[in-house]
């Protein structure tokens, strides 16, 4: 076991759970804390044993005590913030989503500083920007979200920059765009995944929305996470992850050249998402080109169905 000892907030969603799987593979201690309890994507990413060296930890991310003592009790040295209540549930529920997205937040920036580690890595979102901001957008440039979301993660990078300028803690938020894969069964973006979970089992589906996007393959996407919570800052730095900006008719075809069956099963809605197509980012690294990624999505899912 090495020296490195992480703890996940958010471990049990998407990238969460493919972040798990990557340490856990390199021999990494980790602590996933969540308020949940269902570890369906964490199995379906994962082998029994590897989710055997998983430590779970229950709890809120907006218990400021709760989070301390997660990150006294196991000796913490890396920190990977990822928990939050996606758009529809923040839209839905706007001061629970305030309290758990804001709130909590600032709590694991809270005590990541008063555990004297030297920074963190945490979850943006391209949600800070609206489509009206631009259809390209520089990694530098100010966004005016138009969802409660958006609003949120922005009000996070604000704090970040703030913990950077009074205590000198270091943190990296990295915005997604559309992310895919297994696992990614939640969220307004989920759609195309969906598509090809549906697709695998004959049925048909439609994506609600279209368009063009940038599709970030989630093992592509922990990657990046790992790599900004083993590095953070310096200073308060937000990078867009990147990757080639993709319509959706592209994630339709990737799939139908997979199960060729599907052909004409699987539609979307002509209208895009209030978001920018494409965001500039200036340390993006080399990225699953999105044929390989559906196809290795769909073979991981068939795996699940056959089982």
């Amino acid at each position: 076991m090495s020296a490195e000892r992480w703890l996940i907030t958010g471990a049990l969603g998407c990238i969460g759970s493919w972040c798990c799987r990557q340490l856990v593979r390199e021999g990494h201690a980790v602590a996933a804390f969540d308020l949940g309890e269902d570890r369906r994507r964490l199995e379906l990413v994962m082998r029994a044993e590897e989710l055997g060296a998983v430590e779970f930890l229950r709890g809120d991310i907006t218990d400021l005590e709760a989070v301390e003592r997660a990150l006294s009790g196991h000796r913490i040295t890396h920190v990977l913030h990822l928990a939050a209540m996606l758009l529809p549930l923040a839209a839905a529920d706007p001061p629970r989503g305030a309290l758990v997205n804001v709130v909590g937040t600032v709590n694991m920036f809270e005590a990541v500083k008063r555990r004297g580690l030297p920074g963190l890595a945490y979850a943006s979102s391209v949600a800070v920007y609206d489509r009206a901001d631009g259809l390209w957008m520089a990694e530098n440039a100010d966004g005016h979200p138009v969802s409660h979301y958006g609003v949120h993660k922005q009000a996070n990078e604000g704090a970040a920059r703030v913990y950077w300028l009074d205590d000198g803690l270091a943190s990296t938020g990295l915005r997604p765009h559309i992310v895919y894969g297994p696992g990614r069964d939640h969220g307004m973006t989920a759609g195309p995944t969906l598509a090809m979970f549906a697709a695998l089992r004959g049925e048909r589906y439609e994506i609600p929305f279209g368009g063009r996007a940038q599709f970030q393959y989630a093992p592509d996407a922990a990657a990046l996470f790992i790599d900004a919570a083993r590095t953070p800052g310096p200073g308060a730095a937000v990078r867009n992850l990147g990757g080639p900006s993709e319509h959706v008719a592209d994630v339709i075809s990737a799939i139908e050249r997979t199960l060729p069956e599907a052909a004409g099963t699987i539609t979307f809605k002509d209208q895009p998402l209030p978001l920018p197509e494409d965001l500039e980012a200036v340390h993006a690294a080399a990225t699953t080109p999105l044929a390989v990624g559906v196809r290795e999505t769909i073979d991981l899912l068939r795996e699940t169905v056959a089982a």
